[in-house]
């Protein structure tokens, strides 16, 4: 039986720890009519997450985060089929026990693209990020009104304002340097956002972690990872492609856009980055490096820009 955790201190205890979660995810198969399934969990994620056989995957939700298994349960029925890249289908969602709940799906095939960039020849890369951005323009161009009520934020604008007002103090805490954070408030004041954009379901963490390759032909074969879905500016999206997919390379952040259907000012996406629910400016500039000329505009640039 699983323990419940509802706070940082249980969630350290009990996560981690494979003495307390596999009885318990084991438990849960027999309920799902998978006792015997082999099971093996994913090193990676900030949540439990089990190969279930060769079939299926099993995602575990503490209590501390059970609206992220209501969203991902929810998001990933109505994307079902919708998107030209497969995404995991859906074979339960529910609650489990002490707080706890599940969502039950099926595993992608491919690879992690993230582990098998190096090996991708240039050519494969770019039409990889072609593919990308083809499938960020269908999953943009969806009526998310069928999840009004279970995805937030219900006013952009608002959060928005909420965002930017704790944007200092969410990058201080984060170990950015103060001639860095003294620039945030001018430079967020001077880049025109819309509060009322066109409402686009969001994944909101593109990134090579969550996409997967066939390695025989380094084509895309999924993407998933929609517990962080949101409702917003669809520009919000191209912080973790700029960031984690095209990683400051403005030909192949040129070619996804192309493929998208539009670009973005630089200044919008850092703007976007410095909003972001999970913002980390001192972690960007180590995996990507900082301009010579340490100004927000130049780190823009250095970023996101497709020329």
């Amino acid at each position: 039986m699983l323990p419940p955790v509802d706070t940082d201190e249980e969630w350290d205890a009990v996560v981690p720890d494979e003495t307390v979660m596999r009885p318990g995810a084991e438990a849960l198969c027999a309920r799902l009519g998978l006792a015997g399934e082999p099971l093996a969990r994913f090193p990676d994620g900030s949540q439990p997450v089990y190969a279930v056989g060769d079939e299926h995957v099993l995602k575990l939700f503490p209590g501390a985060a059970a609206e992220d298994a209501i969203t991902e349960g929810r998001v990933l029925s109505f994307l079902q089929g919708r998107l030209p890249v497969a995404t995991p289908q859906v074979r339960d969602f529910g609650p489990y026990e002490n707080g706890w709940r599940y969502v039950l799906m099926s595993r992608l095939p491919g690879r992690n693209l993230a582990q098998a960039w190096d090996a991708i020849p240039q050519a494969d890369r770019e039409r990889l990020v072609t593919e990308t951005g083809e499938a960020l323009a269908v999953l943009h161009s969806l009526d998310p009104g069928p999840l009004d009520d279970v995805l937030g934020p219900g006013d952009w604008g608002i959060f928005l304002d909420g965002q930017r007002a704790g944007a200092v103090e969410r990058q201080r805490t984060r170990g950015l340097p103060e001639h860095w954070l003294e620039q945030i408030p001018d430079f967020l004041a001077s880049v025109p956002l819309p509060r009322a954009p066109q409402r686009s379901l969001l994944h909101t963490e593109v990134m090579r972690q969550h996409l997967l390759v066939d390695p025989g032909g380094w084509r895309l074969t999924g993407l998933f990872d929609f517990e962080p879905a949101m409702i917003g500016d669809r520009a919000y999206d191209f912080v973790g492609v700029g960031l984690f997919v095209t990683r400051g390379d403005p030909k192949l952040l040129a070619r996804l856009t192309e493929s998208y259907g539009r670009a973005f000012e630089p200044t919008v996406l850092l703007a976007h980055t410095l909003l972001h629910v999970y913002s980390n400016l001192p972690w960007y500039m180590r995996e990507l490096g900082a301009p010579a000329e340490a100004t927000l505009p130049s780190l823009a640039q250095a970023w996101f820009a497709t020329t």
